[in-house]
């Protein structure tokens, strides 16, 4: 198993255009009242990082592991949801959720199937299916099923990161404890807009998603860097 410090000291330096990208959003920290493609570009430009990030491994390495391509891949859907998200009062939203739900849909596949985990998975349903319990009343028209649909989604891709993470049989990974980091903050970034936007106002809303979004984020971008090892591991289970 691959170290913490050598983690940090071979995926640390291709991290900092991230980092830094993330600063300039909190410091900017541009109005949504006024939303611009300044703004879009401005919120986008960490979740381009880690495209950079992945794309600084290499084409072969891309190549060779679909795990990584798709994570890519929902990261660009995840950049397009940002920018959709941009416009959401000018009635944007749902091509955001939408967005979204493709980029949770190819993330629980780049985790696999493999090991099954019912426990995790009657964990995360438990957690989706509370939190749509807790939306429902306050939820109309197509939000009724289209909010639905998105915590099937969320809850599974969850599901797919936390059964990666086997503590009890020493096969966990700092790979998988990235995912399933990621993951979880990425639930914890949708809950808080959910209630936020139709239930009641959270204070410190925008902080909040954004923080555990991009870090989220670069969680679940980190946990592709060892591709190869989880695919090994995958094939032993």
């Amino acid at each position: 198993m691959v170290s913490p410090v050598t983690v940090v000291k071979s995926e640390g330096p291709k991290l900092v255009p991230f980092f830094k990208a993330t600063c300039v959003y909190f410091v900017l920290w541009l109005p949504t009242s006024s939303p611009s493609w300044f703004s879009a570009l401005i919120k986008c430009l960490p979740i381009f990082c880690l495209w950079v990030f992945l794309l600084a491994h290499g084409s072969g390495f891309l190549c060779a592991h679909a795990d990584a391509r798709k994570i890519l891949a929902g990261l660009i859907f995840s950049a397009l949801g940002d920018a959709f998200l941009i416009w959401q009062e000018q009635g944007y939203f749902v091509h955001g959720l939408l967005m979204f739900a493709v980029t949770h849909i190819l993330y629980s596949s780049a985790f696999g199937m493999k090991p099954l985990n019912v426990r995790a998975g009657l964990l995360m349903a438990a957690v989706s299916f509370l939190t749509y319990v807790l939306l429902y009343p306050y939820l109309s028209g197509p939000f009724t099923y289209l909010v639905a649909v998105y915590m099937a989604l969320i809850g599974f891709m969850g599901w797919r990161a936390v059964a990666g993470l086997q503590l009890a049989n020493d096969l966990w990974t700092w790979t998988k404890l990235s995912a399933c980091l990621g993951a979880v903050l990425f639930m914890v970034s949708d809950l808080t807009i959910a209630v936020n936007k139709f239930c009641f106002p959270v204070p410190h809303s925008r902080a909040i998603i954004m923080a555990t979004y991009y870090a989220a984020q670069m969680l679940i971008a980190l946990s592709a860097v060892e591709c190869q090892d989880v695919e090994v591991s995958r094939k032993r289970t």
